[in-house]
């Protein structure tokens, strides 16, 4: 997961720069899902998270050394400054899964 602190009043312009993007996340090996969330809203910022699900850490790893990844992130930072600091990259692994009835 990497957390945003967005720029109050910046939240649309982040949203639209993230749906915008070049994604080439399907065809990598290992790829599951993607999620951006938008979280709380506080007095200077609105918290929001990209939170990635890979099958495996390796393949995670694997595709943050590749060309595809070094590309991904020249787009976010492209426009004006939306973003309250750095992002914060955090990572967990599965200790458990529940699912639902299908």
């Amino acid at each position: 997961m990497n957390r945003f602190k967005i720029i109050k009043g910046e939240e649309q312009a982040f949203e639209d720069r993230w749906a915008r993007r070049d994604s080439n996340l399907r065809g990598v090996p290992g790829f599951v899902e993607f999620h951006l969330l938008r979280g709380p809203e506080f007095d200077d910022h609105t918290l929001y998270v990209v939170h990635m699900v890979w099958a495996s850490e390796k393949s995670m790893e694997d595709w943050v050394q590749s060309e595809a990844f070094r590309k991904a992130p020249a787009h976010a930072g492209k426009g004006r400054n939306v973003y309250l600091g750095p992002p914060n990259l955090e990572g967990f692994n599965v200790v458990q899964t529940v699912k639902g009835r299908e």
